[in-house]
């Protein structure tokens, strides 16, 4: 696994208490030429997935079974 990069959720507040992080670490189904990296959060209820390029642009959203069976699917078609 990669280093795991924190990030402050934006439904955290500024109160300290109630801060909530999530760990980015880049997908290991990313290519290595930098071009094409995925990074993968894994919460208690979902994985989120973005794009490392655009940390802050929008992410998609899976439950645990969701992502299993995204992987599943994306391990049979050819690029």
């Amino acid at each position: 696994m990669t280093e795991l990069t924190w990030f402050k959720s934006s439904y955290s507040t500024n109160e300290g208490a109630a801060c909530v992080e999530i760990a980015w670490h880049k997908s290991s189904y990313s290519g290595n030429e930098g071009t094409e990296c995925v990074e993968v959060a894994d919460t208690t209820t979902s994985v989120l997935v973005r794009d490392s390029k655009d940390k802050s642009g929008p992410h998609l959203t899976f439950t645990p079974d969701g992502w299993q069976s995204f992987l599943a699917y994306a391990a049979t078609v050819e690029v």
